[in-house]
């Protein structure tokens, strides 16, 4: 017997191309607003203003903005890597506490875990904004404003990766898990050697959203930490706008170094995506 081919193999011609171009303008549109903060980046003041808009500019000054970058933020590059410190201290510490956590929901038995499950759900409910003046509190009675302290250790948890990595450990079958726990193994070592090398899909997918999450993140830093050595590169984009005027050349050079770690990161992981799209099961 022979597998069934996708039904979009089995579409006529026309309807194939009329699904090609739905695609290639959905794509479009997407890709549309990165072109245009990366021409913009590359045009000067009086190309700003210049009406009918232009898309491309006429004499592109990319090096000149990106001197003046640096010349009205010069701690732009310490912003980056501040960025990048609470980026990866997040995303490594979601990474060990929710799937201790969620090897822990999905394994384990123990009195009112469905109730601390949901519990913790629940928190996927609360607004942010509803938290974050009590979490300023604790932040400031602990000692912890204007730290790395307390723009990373409040999100090594979150809700969703518990949700996703349980989910995903769920999928995995229990036998091979059992196989190595009469072998002499212990739970961590399950969790390391087994369970977490067949979850690298969901992985792939909680770093991502994670990392995006963080590298994004603008109101709670503002809120905690908000000095030169801790600011982190979504406020010094956002320093970048004056009272009175916006050079928007300026802000879209700085938008775009700000863009790029996220776009190498899905050059890096794309191949992943596709291996979890295709990984249906697991062959024996």
């Amino acid at each position: 017997m022979t597998d069934r081919q996708p039904s979009f193999l089995d579409l006529t011609v026309s309807l194939k191309l009329v699904s090609y171009a739905i695609l290639i303008i959905g794509a479009f549109v997407m890709v549309l607003p990165f072109i245009w903060m990366v021409t913009t980046a590359c045009k000067s003041p009086p190309e700003l203003a210049t009406l009918p808009v232009r898309w491309l500019p006429e004499n592109p000054v990319c090096y000149e903005n990106l001197g003046a970058l640096y010349d009205q933020s010069p701690n732009f590059n310490r912003y980056l890597l501040n960025s990048a410190i609470v980026t990866v201290a997040r995303t490594l510490g979601q990474l060990i506490t929710c799937s201790l956590a969620a090897y822990g929901f999905a394994r384990f038995r123990f009195p009112g875990r469905s109730l601390i499950f949901a519990l913790c759900l629940g928190l996927l409910m609360v607004p942010f904004q509803a938290i974050i003046i009590p979490e300023f509190i604790l932040i400031r009675d602990l000692g912890w404003l204007n730290s790395f302290r307390a723009l990373i250790v409040p999100g090594i948890f979150s809700a969703f990766a518990l949700f996703l990595l349980r989910q995903a450990f769920l999928q995995i079958p229990l036998e091979l898990e059992e196989s190595a726990l009469i072998d002499g193994a212990n739970p961590l070592q399950v969790l390391w050697h087994i369970t977490l090398p067949l979850s690298v899909p969901a992985i792939t997918a909680f770093a991502v959203i994670t990392v995006q999450a963080a590298w994004n993140d603008f109101l709670y830093p503002l809120t905690v930490a908000n000095t030169p050595d801790t600011r982190v590169i979504t406020i010094g984009i956002s320093l970048l706008q004056g009272e009175r005027n916006t050079p928007f050349n300026i802000l879209m050079m700085g938008s775009f170094i700000a863009t790029v770690p996220m776009l190498a990161l899905f050059v890096v992981l794309q191949r992943y995506f596709i291996e979890g799209v295709s990984m249906s099961g697991i062959k024996g």
